[in-house]
């Protein structure tokens, strides 16, 4: 089992309410957009752009608008340049900025060629040739960074770029070390239902990690355009399916995701779900060193929540939280804050309520996955079978319901 490097999160605080985010995953929001949404978004990284998604995805949520380029544009050898047209934007070759990007200097630090591009630690076959990889536009930006849709190698890809703090060591550590946790985990996930990793780089000044994109968007994306009706139960079980599929996968590894939800699951072209953002995710080896500063209250688990050690069943209470949320439509604990949704959990024993009308095998794993003791909650392994059978069940009823309609059609005279 491999160990990966940690460390502690750090608390954000916005709109009076206490969230846990870790450098290289918080404070995006998409660009142009107001700042009124929960602070419980934050960490997630989706987000979408004329209808396209990122797999690194940022909520569209506005929690933070501190420019990240507000301290790299004082570098010296990162001023913007006039080009042929009078038009101010970063025209590199090779790998060149494909359009004006404005005073956009974090894209410029990335493409700038004069300045070395340095290989991954542990990671060199997956460093990225700044030559094939073609800028677009930044769509998503926070206090830490930007996303950019654009091309490598001629595919569709998201773009995360980081910047790396001048003026405090501590801070810029701790981001490189995260940097290199992402990289890792990303490199050695290889399953369907996982975002797919291209490569990734350093430079000086910034770092990148490039992905698939995935141009369906966010699970939360879908349920929020249905306007919370429910989503057709056949569909609500294929896409828990997948999710526990590469959960189970990713658990098999030894891995903690720590930030499932339904913002961090894509949806790609082909209608299968992807899970993304693992950013904050650890290995597991000894859950005592583990940092619970991470996820989002209204999926997190209550041991995480009190700062608990805790282990790989946190993703199987999550996941229980998300299977509701493919069930109902709704944002699980809509009513409540962020903070009074993990009081309530917590201190209450609070869960989001079962439809009358669910089927009860899915009843059955929510209620297990979301259990206040970790014992008792499945593993990803048995998710996926209760989930195959009900998926049987649902399928059988199916028929059996058209052969009935069939019987009981009027006959027509020839």
């Amino acid at each position: 089992m491999v160990e990966g490097p940690k460390f502690a999160g750090i608390i954000g605080d916005d709109n009076n309410e206490h969230n846990y985010y870790d450098f290289t995953s918080g404070f995006y929001h998409k660009i142009g957009e107001g700042s009124n949404m929960s602070i419980d978004s934050v960490g997630s990284m989706q987000t979408s752009n004329a209808g396209g998604s990122v797999s690194m995805s940022v909520d569209n949520s506005s929690v933070g608008s501190n420019d990240s380029h507000t301290h790299i544009l004082g570098h010296p050898g990162l001023r913007p340049m006039k080009m042929d047209n009078n038009s101010v934007g970063y025209s590199v070759r090779p790998g060149r900025v494909s359009h004006a990007l404005s005073d956009d200097a974090l894209a410029q630090a990335l493409m700038d060629t004069r300045f070395p591009t340095e290989g991954l630690q542990n990671y060199d076959e997956w460093t990225i040739d700044l030559r094939k990889l073609n800028m677009g536009t930044a769509f998503a930006q926070g206090a830490f960074g930007k996303l950019y849709k654009g091309t490598y190698n001629g595919e569709d890809v998201a773009i995360k770029i980081l910047e790396r703090p001048e003026n405090n060591a501590e801070r810029a550590q701790l981001m490189e070390q995260q940097f290199q946790q992402e990289v890792m985990m990303l490199a050695t996930l290889k399953h369907p239902n996982i975002v797919r990793f291209i490569g990734a780089c350093r430079k000086p000044m910034v770092w990148c990690i490039v992905t698939e994109y995935a141009k369906g968007g966010s699970v939360r994306q879908f349920l929020m355009r249905r306007h919370n009706r429910s989503v057709p139960l056949k569909l609500a079980v294929k896409q828990a399916l997948d999710v526990a599929r590469g959960m189970a996968y990713v658990h098999g590894l030894g891995f903690i995701h720590r930030d499932l939800k339904s913002d961090n699951l894509l949806i790609s072209s082909d209608k299968s779900i992807k899970i993304a953002d693992f950013g904050v995710a650890r290995i597991e080896v000894q859950t005592e060193g583990m940092t619970p500063e991470t996820g989002t209250y209204r999926w997190m688990a209550p041991g995480m929540i009190q700062h608990r050690p805790y282990t790989q069943k946190v993703d199987v209470y999550s996941f229980g939280i998300v299977l509701w949320e493919l069930i109902t439509g709704m944002l699980p604990f809509q009513n409540m804050t962020a903070v009074q949704a993990a009081f309530a959990v917590v201190n209450k024993g609070v869960r989001p309520i079962i439809p009358n009308d669910c089927l009860p095998a899915l009843s059955e794993i929510m209620t297990r996955c979301w259990d206040a003791n970790p014992e008792v909650r499945p593993p990803f392994t048995e998710v996926v079978r209760m989930l195959e059978n009900a998926e049987m069940e649902i399928m059988t009823t199916v028929r059996k319901a058209r052969f009935r309609c069939c019987m009981t059609q009027p006959m027509t005279a020839d």
